[in-house]
C-alpha cells in the first residue's frame, strides 16, 4: 500500500512547471507571477501630506498659539508647488506634494481653519503627517516576488508602481471525464438504479478554484472502447486528464480496464480514507490522474493529490492549503493504518465532525469548511483533543 506522501510525489512529478506568458493587468487576476516584478517608480514618488492641514516649519511653531499667513493652497495633483517661505504656511490636502522647506503638517483640526492668516493652537512633533518619498517601496526594488498569487492588493500595487503587464504562468488545461453506466445528466428522468452525474461538476469547479482551465467531457458508460475513443480525441488540448470512477477492484472498472494494458498508468491502493484506490501515469504522453468515483472520495483525492500539483505547476510558492490546529468538540474513532480525512466545521479554534465517514455523503461535504486529518497510527481521539485541519474554501457559511 502506497503512503499519501508517496502518491503525492508521483502525481506532482507528472506536471512540469507551466510556460510563462505576459498578460495585461486587467487579465492577471488569480494568476501566479512567473518572475520577480520591480517597481518602475518609488512609492510614494514624492514627499506628500498624510492629512488635510497646513505645511509648516516646525521650529516656527515653538510659541503657541501661532499666527502665520497662508501663502498658497496645494491640492492633490498640483505639479508647480512653490518652496515654503520662512514665516508662512501653505494649506495642503491629503496626498498633495509637500513644499520644500516644510517639515511638519499641522492637521486642520488643530487650527482655526483660516485661509488668509491661520491660528495654530497645537502642533504635532517634527515630521508628523509627512509621507517621505520611497518609504513604502524604493524605485527598482522587488515589488512582487515570483510565485505570488495575484489578488486585488497585488494588482493594485502593480498599477501603483507603473507596471502595465505581468509575467505569469499559463493556466493548466484540464480535461475532466466521469465514467459509469449508472450516470444520467442532471435534469433528465432517472430510471431505477440510475443517479445524476455530479463528479464532473465538482471537479471542474475544483480545477478552476486551483487556478486551472477545466473542460468537462461528456461522461461515458462502462465501455473500454468508448472510454479510450473519447479520451484520445481530446489529448492535444490537455495538460492533464482527470477521471473519476472505474478504478476499484470490482468488475466493470472501465478506467482501470482501459488503461492497464497501456503500461503507462499505475493503479494502486493508498493508505487513506476516503480515496484508497488511485491511479496515475500518462496516456500517449499526456499526464492522467484517475480518482475514485464516490463524490467525497473524488473531492478528497483532488484536494490531497491534484490541487497541490496544479498549483505547483502554476508556480505558487506555497501550493498547499492553509492548515490550523483545532480542538475536537466530540470524540471520534478512526481505522488503524489509514490516514483519515473527515469532513468538519472549523470555528474559533474548535472543530466538529460533519456527518459520518461514508464517501457517498455529499450533502455533508457541502456543509464542511475543513478536512480533519487523523494520522494512520491513531484510532481514537477524545473530546478536546488537538487535531490538524485543512481549511477548504467554498463551503456553506
Amino acid at each position: 500500500m502506497r503512503t499519501v506522501e508517496e502518491h503525492q510525489a508521483v502525481v506532482a512529478a507528472l506536471l512540469e512547471q507551466l510556460p510563462e506568458e505576459q498578460v495585461e493587468l486587467t487579465a492577471a487576476h488569480g494568476r501566479v507571477l512567473a518572475r520577480d516584478v520591480r517597481a518602475a517608480v518609488a512609492l510614494p514618488g514624492f514627499d506628500n501630506s498624510a492629512m488635510d492641514g497646513y505645511a509648516a516649519r516646525w521650529d516656527e511653531l515653538a510659541e503657541l498659539p501661532a499666527r502665520l499667513p497662508v501663502a498658497d493652497d496645494i491640492p492633490a495633483g498640483r505639479t508647480d508647488v512653490r518652496p515654503l517661505e520662512p514665516g508662512t504656511v501653505q494649506r495642503i490636502m491629503t496626498g498633495a506634494p509637500l513644499p520644500a522647506g516644510a517639515d511638519v503638517v499641522v492637521p486642520v483640526e488643530l487650527t482655526d481653519r483660516a485661509t488668509d492668516v491661520v491660528t495654530i493652537h497645537e502642533t504635532p512633533d517634527k515630521g508628523t503627517h509627512v509621507r517621505t518619498a520611497g518609504e513604502d517601496i524604493a524605485e527598482g526594488s522587488v515589488a512582487l516576488a515570483a510565485g505570488t498569487p495575484l489578488g486585488a492588493s497585488q494588482l493594485g500595487l502593480a498599477a501603483a508602481v507603473g507596471v502595465t503587464t505581468l509575467p505569469v504562468r499559463r493556466r493548466p488545461r484540464v480535461l475532466v471525464l466521469s465514467t459509469g453506466s449508472e450516470l444520467v445528466e442532471p435534469g433528465q428522468p432517472l430510471r431505477p438504479g440510475q443517479i445524476y452525474e455530479s463528479n464532473s461538476m465538482l471537479l471542474v469547479a475544483a480545477v478552476e478554484d486551483a487556478g486551472g482551465e477545466a473542460r468537462r467531457l461528456h461522461f461515458v458508460p462502462d465501455d473500454v472502447e468508448a472510454f479510450l475513443t473519447t479520451l484520445r480525441a481530446e489529448l492535444d488540448s490537455a495538460d492533464l486528464l482527470l477521471t473519476s470512477g472505474g478504478v476499484s477492484a470490482g468488475a466493470y472498472e472501465v478506467v482501470k480496464d482501459a488503461l492497464s494494458g497501456l503500461g503507462t498508468v499505475e493503479f494502486v491502493k493508498v493508505g487513506m480514507q476516503p480515496g484508497g484506490p488511485q491511479g496515475a501515469g500518462t496516456v500517449d504522453g499526456v499526464p492522467i490522474v484517475t480518482l475514485p468515483g464516490n463524490p467525497v472520495s473524488s473531492f478528497v483525492s483532488f484536494e490531497v493529490f491534484v490541487r497541490p500539483a496544479l498549483r505547483r505547476a502554476l508556480g505558487h510558492a506555497n501550493p498547499d492549503r492553509l492548515r490550523a490546529p483545532a480542538r475536537l468538540t466530540a470524540s471520534l474513532t478512526s481505522p488503524a493504518g489509514k490516514r483519515q480525512f473527515l469532513r468538519g466545521r472549523y470555528d474559533g479554534g474548535l472543530v466538529s465532525q460533519v456527518g459520518g465517514p461514508g464517501s457517498h455523503l455529499v450533502a455533508h461535504l457541502a456543509r464542511a469548511n475543513c478536512l480533519v486529518v487523523v494520522p494512520e497510527d491513531v484510532t481514537e481521539l477524545p473530546e478536546g483533543a488537538e487535531v490538524d485541519v485543512v481549511l477548504i474554501e467554498g463551503a456553506l457559511q
